[in-house]
């Protein structure tokens, strides 16, 4: 006797249930789904996932504008997401959702709570934006290992040559004094830990060249990589600049949200804060159940989950899930 309900008694239930059950869900749901022999899910033995951001267009409302913000510029308040991705699945496995703009919208903060879901059969990747001392601190605290770009301008003295292409350095808590910072490099330069004091980490710094993408000399841009994975034996420099090339995978999971799962350039539809919470967090459960699904059968396959169309399997979710016969009760 089940029948699909109607777009009010959804809005009538949604406003009775709140964000709050669908964000415990997903805290309890949202783990890695990828295999041993997921395709590529992995660098060696560690599991590749990575950080990053995107923002949400909101109904123009009072009260998400207080609660959510507006950049310079926009239309619209907006939301921003910040995720934990598994890459071999592009599931989502940690989210924090925040203002776009005003106090603790940027996504270094967001990601302070993300790190601590990482673990040491980890491999984590971020972009430049999410680079700082306390972060890399604290993310590299939970023995997941890191690799993570960084902003043109940040000094990398050489500790030493590790003669495949790499060097370790140093990198400094901010604020750090310039005499402070000759006394550390010359104890890391002997060998000893200059961890201890809290001012300075010990990292590897892994730099190549890529083509065409900006006004760079001759047509190339430098990207500057640093890792706690600092023994060359362990990993060599070129399977860690290939590794980083994952994080993409990153953007293409947030448009299989945005753009497979909402549609392009669609505002939420949500005129509350509480609401708008509810919604992404509708929008992250879907996702990572149509994800799972995905990743398992490539597995079963042999096939690399990314070959799989994510909007075809969107389209036969939807085929199915309003048939009472294919609906659990």
């Amino acid at each position: 006797d089940w029948e699909v309900p109607t777009s009010g008694g959804i809005a009538r239930a949604r406003a009775r249930l709140g964000s709050g059950p669908l964000e415990y869900v997903f805290g309890q749901v949202a783990q890695p789904v990828a295999e041993i022999d997921t395709r590529g899910a992995w660098l060696g033995s560690r599991r590749l996932v990575s950080i990053d951001g995107m923002v949400w267009d909101l109904p123009d409302s009072a009260e998400n504008e207080a609660v959510f913000g507006r950049t310079t510029g926009a239309a619209f308040a907006q939301a921003r997401v910040v995720t934990l991705v598994e890459s071999g699945s592009h599931c989502a496995i940690g989210a924090r959702i925040g203002p776009a703009a005003g106090k603790g919208s940027g996504e270094q903060s967001a990601a302070m709570a993300l790190v601590e879901l990482l673990d040491a059969d980890m491999l984590c990747l971020a972009d430049r934006l999410f680079y700082g001392f306390d972060l890399w601190c604290a993310a590299a605290a939970t023995g997941a290992g890191l690799l993570w770009r960084i902003k043109d301008g940040i000094e990398l003295p050489v500790v030493a040559d590790l003669g495949d292409g790499s060097y370790t350095s140093l990198v400094f808590a901010k604020g750090t004094a310039a005499g402070i910072r000759v006394r550390l490099l010359a104890a890391a330069r002997a060998g000893r830990d200059v961890s201890a004091g809290g001012q300075a980490r010990l990292v590897r710094v892994v730099e190549y060249y890529v083509n065409g993408r900006t006004p760079a000399p001759a047509g190339r841009e430098l990207i500057c990589l640093i890792t706690n994975l600092t023994d060359p034996a362990d990993v060599p420099a070129a399977a860690l600049a290939a590794a980083y090339h994952d994080r993409w995978e990153h953007e293409g999971a947030n448009a299989q949200i945005k753009t497979g799962l909402r549609g392009p350039g669609r505002v939420l539809r949500s005129r509350s804060p509480d609401m708008v919470r509810q919604e992404i967090y509708g929008y992250l459960l879907a996702h990572y159940a149509i994800t799972a699904l995905i990743c398992k059968a490539a597995t079963e396959t042999d096939t690399d989950p990314d070959r799989v169309r994510f909007v075809k399997a969107v389209r036969l979710a939807r085929a199915h899930v309003s048939d009472p016969e294919a609906f659990s009760p």
